[in-house]
């Protein structure tokens, strides 16, 4: 079983959405293998996929690397991923199965305190995020992680979502006119997604062109 470094925690019609969507990426990822699996929800939010067969290790790889996984066994300077759950003048606290705290000094990310970073970086809540953990028992952000960030804020410009999926947002963006305005919807999690604006597109204007049709927190990322 793999434990996926995404959740879901929205309710109603949008859950079932989203566990339709999951099924079906799951799907796409695994479907040329000799396997048989099932999706699964644990308590806490995270989905869980069983899967048995032949190539069930290569499944299980292939999963942990589209998603990355929730584990209780870490070790130091490995590479770990968990969701943005909370943050405030200390550091951020991501879930990755048990709370684990990530220090302000520890976020590599520049000037200011961390809820700056987390607006000027568009870190939505729940969005996931790679860390690692020191021989101290101290987390800080993974260097891939803070490379992705950074990289965010070099390009046109971006728009990040949660509670939403990959094709709820694409299907928002037509719906508001504004397709021709962006590259692509990047997936960062099952509900969290990035939409990529092309050259020349305003991201707090897509914001309040978009917003009115999201239930969502949306953060412009402009570089």
């Amino acid at each position: 079983m793999v434990v996926l470094a995404t959740k879901l925690y929205v309710g109603g019609d949008a859950r079932q959405r989203a566990l339709d969507s999951l099924s079906s990426q799951v799907g796409n990822t695994l479907g040329d293998l000799d396997v048989e699996w099932s999706v699964g929800l644990r308590e806490d939010g995270f989905p869980s996929v069983t899967v048995e067969g032949e190539d069930a290790p290569v499944a299980r790889n292939l999963l942990r690397e589209e998603w990355g996984a929730i584990t209780p066994h870490r070790e130091p300077g490995e590479v770990y991923a968990g969701t943005l759950e909370r943050w405030d003048d200390e550091g951020f606290y991501l879930d990755a199965g048990e709370e684990v705290f990530v220090p302000a000094d520890g976020l590599g990310l520049g000037p200011g305190d961390p809820s700056q970073i987390r607006q000027r970086f568009g870190l939505v809540q729940h969005v996931p995020l790679r860390f690692v953990v020191g021989e101290e028992g101290v987390a800080r952000l993974a260097d891939e992680e803070r490379d992705r960030l950074y990289e965010w804020t070099r390009g046109e410009g971006r728009v990040n979502v949660n509670s939403a999926t990959r094709s709820e947002v694409r299907a928002t963006i037509n719906r508001a006119g504004h397709a021709e305005d962006i590259v692509t919807v990047e997936r960062l999690g099952l509900l969290e997604q990035s939409v990529v604006c092309r050259e020349g597109t305003d991201p707090p204007g897509l914001i309040a062109s978009i917003g009115e049709y999201l239930p969502a927190e949306l953060l412009a990322v402009v570089p």
